[in-house]
């Protein structure tokens, strides 16, 4: 009775206690909540930075703005910031950092943000993710910044920040990416890089950063892309760069680095993009570069380097851009490196005859290169190659001393050739005449004609008609801008496409000019997104073109055929784009003078079994000549003509960049996008989502293609720019898909075409 009486005189009160504390405490959390959601809401009322009067913008539902995202209870985890306004000016200093004690992630990209990053961005602790690149931020980095140790994405590239990183940013052990390029840093690289061994991202170009290229650098083996590039860095290449076997992407272009390339770098077996040009390296280039199975581009242009050219650099069956150019590099210019679709090794000290499948560009200020055509020597002051003199003087000994017996013994056996000859030719006359007649044929026929110029035009005209039965309407696979396209195999085979211009058509004067225009560009270019012209034929009844046939037809017809698009998935569909933005880089940047095809279109553009893209039609190409006015009729398929054109006449490249996005879009949208370009031109891409607009027939594209889409897209709305001089040139478009795309850290789902028009491509 006693322990009973103490229980309920004791335990009572104590639980009632524990009661009222355990309420309080609830009480207590509920306006901590509360009072952290209003901080939270008067920081973003008071920032400025959202127009709060605008429809759609109610401070009581920011947690559903595209750009804000809560977490259950209401608090703001991420705020990605996209200017409404992008010529309005926001400011740092106006915004309470301390009030987002949940945020995770901060995105004010491109929104001329103004001011110094705060102190108070410290207090952040749980932030993960942070990107204040292409503003106008000034000052330093504050020290503080090394507190956010949960870390893993910082950009804060394209600003004004001066000073030098602060060493409280060795506390970043979490950090994956770190982009500072672009700004006004001073002073070396600090030595806890090397400490933070998660690093896949260090891009630090474009500074005034000095000093030597450190050992520590090395230590990151996780990185795949490390870009020192436009400093003040000195001293050579450290020998254990060659630990970096992750990486894929090195540059250290515009420096002062000297001494030699080392051995080492070929351990990189994942490298695609080298460049160490315009810096003071010297000696010769490894042998073992053959190594690098991987590589995409090479450059290595102005330094010092010297030696022969490594042949094995043109068996790297991925090499397309290799740049040795303004080098003391010697000996012959090996014939296997004719396969890139961008090669430049002029101004070096390279000699002997120019190879098949370089052009004299490729090779100019190479004293020494020889060429026996003339537009070479004219242009680009080549001597003709010299004969070898001791050779025909050799021959020239055998030649005499053959002749000397032959004059004893050619009477006599002349006399019993003509003697047998004569009785052969009474009995067989006939029968000998008709046999070397087939026997001819056959021989002639049985090659293959059309992989040579000027071959026979009447042997050619024999076989097409013979091929398609006198241009039988069965044989005829497509119409052009002029004339007819019919499907042909030849005697030895081989499959061609044939462009035919009738009779009564070549007496049309554009008609003849067109075909004639085709026949001049497509017999200079040489790319492997260009379609191959094997040959022609001038017949006074019938003219036309023999191509390489693409078996899948055009991209358009494709597109138009539901089985067909299905097939076209999004990987396929990106790898077209990119090839087609290859393919217009080379004529308008790698072309002397430039040509502008001026009829960019789904039509012209053909699908090979593999899915792999050709320009084709080259009927209304044009020779840019940057000396005139460029004036001419408008050429072009409606639809895809650059709107510029309506109100001048003037011709340039950026009426290709103009089509080619029209495409790229039409890809992406599996139709015309005709309503979608009438939008691009109105404030209602907000409200429009790239979801929404992406091809039906495909699923929405998972996680291993969507970046590669966004970049697509990306580059697509630059294009469609409505003023020429704001689109970007085809080789900045051709450089742009080399490179990865940083992730936007947004909802797929969510991104909007006007998130993706703020998106600053590059226009160097």
């Amino acid at each position: 009775m006693q322990y009973s009486f103490l229980s309920s005189n004791f335990y009572g009160p104590v639980l009632l206690l524990i009661i009222s504390c355990v309420i309080m405490i609830m009480e207590t959390q509920s306006v901590s909540a509360s009072s952290q959601l209003q901080l939270e809401a008067n920081a973003i009322l008071n920032s400025g930075w959202w127009d709060t009067s605008v429809p759609g913008i109610n401070i009581s539902r920011r947690c559903q703005w595209y750009d804000i995202t809560c977490n259950k209870a209401g608090s703001i985890t991420e705020i990605n910031y996209w200017a409404y306004y992008p010529e309005v000016e926001i400011h740092f200093a106006k915004f309470n950092l301390t009030a987002f004690r949940n945020l995770e992630s901060l995105d004010v990209r491109g929104s001329n943000l103004r001011g110094s990053i705060p102190p108070q961005i410290g207090i952040l602790s749980k932030l993960t993710y942070l990107v204040l690149s292409n503003n106008s931020l000034e000052g330093s980095i504050p020290w503080e910044l090394g507190s956010l140790k949960n870390l893993k994405t910082l950009s804060l590239s394209r600003n004004r920040i001066n000073g030098t990183m602060p060493a409280s940013l060795a506390n970043l052990t979490q950090l994956e990416y770190l982009d500072i390029s672009n700004n006004l840093l001073v002073g070396s690289l600090p030595s806890y890089f090397g400490q933070l061994t998660n690093l896949q991202w260090l891009q630090l170009g474009s500074n005034s950063i000095n000093g030597t290229l450190p050992t520590f650098l090395s230590n990151p083996t996780l990185l795949e892309h490390l870009d020192i590039s436009n400093n003040l860095l000195v001293g050579s290449l450290p020998s254990n760069f060659g630990q970096l076997t992750n990486l894929q992407e090195l540059w250290l272009h515009n420096n002062s680095i000297n001494g030699t390339l080392p051995s080492s770098l070929t351990n990189l077996t994942l490298l695609v993009d080298l460049d160490i040009s315009q810096n003071l390296l010297v000696g010769s280039l490894p042998p073992n570069f053959g190594q690098l199975n991987n590589l995409q581009r090479l450059q290595l242009r102005s330094n010092f380097i010297t030696g022969d050219i490594p042949p094995q650099l043109g068996y790297l069956h991925h090499l397309v851009y290799l740049d040795l150019s303004h080098n003391n590099l010697t000996g012959t210019i090996p014939g296997s490196l004719h396969q890139m679709i961008s090669l430049d090794v002029s101004y070096n000290y390279l000699k002997g005859p120019i190879p098949i499948g370089f052009t004299g560009y490729d090779l100019r200020g190479n004293k020494d290169v020889c060429s026996d055509l003339l537009d070479d020597q004219i242009n680009f002051k080549f001597q003709p190659c010299p004969h070898d003199k001791h050779t025909s003087d050799k021959i020239s000994k055998i030649s005499d001393k053959v002749k000397h017996k032959l004059v004893i013994v050619l009477p006599i056996l002349g006399v019993l050739i003509l003697a047998f000859s004569l009785l052969l030719c009474l009995s067989k006359h006939h029968i000998t005449t008709n046999h070397n007649k087939r026997a001819n044929t056959t021989t002639a026929k049985s090659g293959d004609l059309f992989c040579i110029w000027n071959f026979d035009g009447n042997m050619a005209y024999e076989d097409i008609t013979r091929a398609t039965e006198d241009f039988d309407l069965k044989f005829c696979i497509g119409t052009g801008a002029y004339g007819s396209v019919y499907k042909a195999q030849l005697p030895s085979g081989k499959v061609v496409a044939l462009k035919k211009l009738h009779g009564f058509e070549a007496e049309v004067p554009a008609l003849d000019a067109s075909f004639r225009n085709e026949i001049k560009v497509l017999s200079e270019v040489k790319h492997r997104h260009v379609v191959k012209l094997y040959g022609f034929c001038l017949h006074r009844r019938i003219m036309f073109l023999i191509y390489q046939y693409m078996e899948r037809g055009s991209l358009f017809s494709v597109l138009y055929d539901d089985a067909e698009a299905m097939e076209l998935d999004w990987k396929r569909r990106v790898n077209i784009v990119k090839g087609v933005a290859h393919a217009l880089s080379y004529l308008h940047h790698d072309c002397i003078p430039p040509i502008v095809h001026r009829d960019i279109s789904s039509s012209n553009i053909l699908l090979n079994t593999e899915w792999q893209p050709s320009v084709s039609d080259f009927g209304t190409a044009r020779i840019l000549q940057h000396d005139s006015s460029n004036q001419t009729i408008v050429a072009g398929t409606i639809g895809y003509i650059a709107p510029e054109l309506a109100y001048t006449m003037v011709v340039s490249e950026k009426c290709d960049v103009y089509s080619f996005g029209v495409v790229a879009l039409e890809t992406l949208v599996g139709s015309h996008p005709k309503e979608i370009l009438s939008s691009l031109q109105s404030a209602s891409t907000e409200d429009i989502k790239l979801c929404e607009i992406l091809d039906p027939r495909l699923l929405f594209p998972g996680r291993a293609v969507l970046l590669d889409i966004l970049q697509v897209a990306i580059v697509t709305l630059s294009c469609l720019n409505p003023n020429p001089c704001s689109r970007p040139t085809m080789k900045c478009v051709s450089q742009y898909f080399l490179r990865p795309l940083a992730p936007l850290h947004i909802p797929a789902r969510e991104i909007s075409l006007h998130q993706l028009m703020s998106q600053e491509l590059s226009m160097t």
